[in-house]
């Protein structure tokens, strides 16, 4: 990933470093907490006017502050601490919620000057550098390199300003103590059930010193995992940087690497575990491998102990099951067990007030629960000796051709991919306001122009390559286009870059890999990386900077006998373009005498589907005349 580099201006937030200075008063020694959200105070000495550093923080929750300042004042226990400063994990971008510690640039002890880079994050988009605004000294670091999933606010390191003044911080603060005290109290008020479940599969107090690996958060949308495969079996060393298993997020299918060497102890959620939440314990390692038996016998025990109140339970609700009766048959109900002799007492009804109905009666058939009569009972249900031959003669027949009609289908298990499609596109439509405009382009010139660079210098492109092209240099032409809808500040923002989102078709769903700078680059060097993409994202190996943002998006029908359709919109981006194939139709052409004639001409439909917030008429308009314009003159392209 890249490494960019943020700045914020500090007199911004001056009201707030003062106040949140005034409130950490335990004794002469001021000790600041850097929490936003308190109230500026204009009760404030001169004295205290000063530069202050601040938590990069952008985007964070109202709730957070509270959070912080609990944070600030839980910390310590003793009475007058020297003066310091808390520095807490910052929002490096508007989604982010956590950050990792990639790498710490400074150690304990050393001199921090104004613009120092202390520490790498690794954020939901990209390892950023964490510049430190004022000078010191770092006395304490309380997340240490490689920590994942830290959450914004928590501290992660205590300068000072005077170096005698590190030896008088408490050692026993740490980062983990801090980040406990704050998660389980958001347990209590929130009603969290992963430390719950976590508890009950792990007795933690029996256990030799360990390490539990929970399922990671590998994109900023992603809350829940499928195991796809383990690539380390129980009491196989790790090293660091080891593969350990494949996790199937809601984009791809991604490597997760562990950062600690040690030994698999115990698998927590085997291969093919469906839906694991992120923070659920998926796995546990250890340091010393005469701890592997110890772990796997006491994680044993645990889930065995866990599993008898479960089959207890449903041993119960069987018995439970067996005794119930139905109070009364639908007609429907009643009509199939007549036909088909069937025992109408061994059949549960799942109806309202105990009705038994149609489906109760299928199912019991499929499941082979709903046996024949015998003969008395049958003269109780048919009126008509005569049918009884008949009726049991046709049964079995009847019977599997009911069964061969409710196996007609079969249930496909959707990926966890194609679930979080599902449930984007449906919320797109929902909230996003969708405005759509449609025109035709003629295709010649795009044609003989692909025609030409093929022959002069046997550079092969594709229609797509040429359109994504196309839509990047009306981008740039059109900025107000490339921007997406802040809901937060219920304002327009628009991208620094134009980078397009191409549609492909995979075997778990639909992936958007990024062509980025799509407007400066070449449509030989558009085609290279189309063809890149494509092949990782169809073998499930796009890393997470490959398909995560992105401007625009470009849907392609071409290749299909589809003339035109309306694409839905991939949020937060504010556009998508639907392409449509090309036609030959006859109209009017003027030709180089001036003359009106019929002409063939190939013709494309295009479709923009825009956010109404980001595209009002006027730049709608704008942006789809200048798509016009680039595809009559596509050598433009070139300049």
């Amino acid at each position: 990933m890249a490494l960019s580099r943020l700045r914020h201006p500090v007199i911004s937030r001056a009201p707030s470093l003062i106040r949140a200075r005034l409130l950490s008063f335990s004794s002469p020694h001021p000790s600041l907490n850097r929490s936003r959200g308190l109230h500026p105070s204009t009760d404030v000495a001169e004295s205290l006017l000063r530069p202050a550093s601040f938590s990069l923080s952008t985007g964070i929750h109202d709730e957070s502050s509270n959070i912080k300042s609990k944070i600030g004042v839980r910390l310590y226990s003793s009475a007058e601490p020297p003066a310091h400063t808390v520095l807490q994990m910052p929002a490096l971008s508007p989604t982010m919620n956590q950050g990792n510690i990639a790498k710490w640039n400074k150690k304990e002890g050393d001199k921090i000057e104004v613009g120092d880079v202390i520490c790498e994050i690794e954020t939901d988009k990209a390892t950023l550098e964490f510049e430190c605004l004022e000078e010191g000294f770092l006395a304490k670091i309380l997340v240490p390199e490689g920590s994942k999933d830290v959450p914004v606010g928590q501290p992660i390191a205590i300068t000072v300003e005077d170096l005698d003044d590190i030896g008088n911080i408490p050692a026993s603060v740490s980062g983990s103590e801090a980040k406990d005290k704050t998660t389980s109290e958001e347990t209590v008020e929130h009603g969290d059930s992963k430390q719950e479940s976590s508890s009950v599969n792990i007795s933690t107090s029996e256990l030799p010193p360990h390490f539990v690996v929970e399922m990671p958060a590998l994109s900023p949308t992603m809350n829940q995992g499928n195991i796809a495969k383990w690539r380390k079996k129980e009491g196989d060393k790790i090293e660091v940087g080891d593969i350990i298993c494949e996790i199937e997020t809601d984009k791809a299918t991604l490597e997760f690497e562990i950062l600690e060497e040690g030994y698999l102890a115990k698998i927590l959620a085997p291969d093919g575990s469906k839906d694991v939440a992120v923070g659920q314990p998926i796995a546990i390692t250890v340091e010393d491998p005469n701890d592997l038996e110890a772990v796997r016998t006491s994680v044993t025990d645990d889930l065995s102990a866990k599993d008898k109140r479960p089959a207890q339970q449903s041993a119960a609700e069987d018995v439970k099951t067996q005794k119930t009766s139905f109070n009364r048959v639908s007609p429907a109900a009643k009509l199939m067990i007549k036909e088909h002799g069937l025992d109408a007492s061994s059949i549960t009804a799942s109806g309202p007030r105990g009705t038994m109905l149609k489906g109760d009666v299928l199912a019991a058939m499929k499941s082979g629960k709903g046996s024949a009569k015998v003969s008395g009972s049958k003269e109780k249900v048919s009126s008509s000796p005569p049918v009884h031959p008949q009726t049991s003669s046709s049964t079995p027949m009847g019977s599997k051709s009911i069964v061969q009609d409710k196996d007609a289908y079969e249930d496909l298990p959707n990926s966890q991919i194609r679930k979080v499609i599902a449930t984007r596109l449906l919320e797109s439509k929902q909230f996003t306001p969708h405005l759509y405009l449609s025109t035709d382009v003629i295709l010649d010139p795009l044609l003989l122009y692909r025609k030409e660079i093929k022959a002069k210098y046997d550079v092969k492109v594709s229609v797509n390559d040429i359109v994504i092209k196309t839509v990047a240099m009306a981008l740039r032409n059109v900025p107000e286009a490339n921007a997406y809808w802040d809901a937060s500040k219920g304002e327009v923002v628009l991208s620094d870059s134009v980078d397009i989102s191409i549609a492909v078709a995979t075997e778990k769903g639909l992936m958007t890999p990024i062509v980025r700078n799509a407007d400066q680059k070449t449509i030989s060097e558009i085609s290279i990386e189309v063809k890149e993409l494509a092949e990782k994202a169809r073998a499930g190996k796009l890393k997470p900077n490959e398909f995560q943002g992105g401007t625009f998006s470009i849907s392609n029908l071409g290749m299909f006998p589809v003339d035109n359709f309306c694409a839905i919109i991939n949020p937060p981006q504010a556009g998508i373009l639907a392409v449509g194939r090309g036609n030959q139709v006859v109209e009017p052409v003027i030709g180089d005498d001036g003359i009106e004639k019929p002409g063939v001409v190939t013709k494309m439909k295009l479709t923009l589907s825009a956010d109404h917030r980001v595209f009002d008429g006027k730049v709608g308009g704008a942006f789809v005349a200048s798509l016009q314009s680039n595809f009559s003159d596509i050598r433009r392209l070139i300049l």
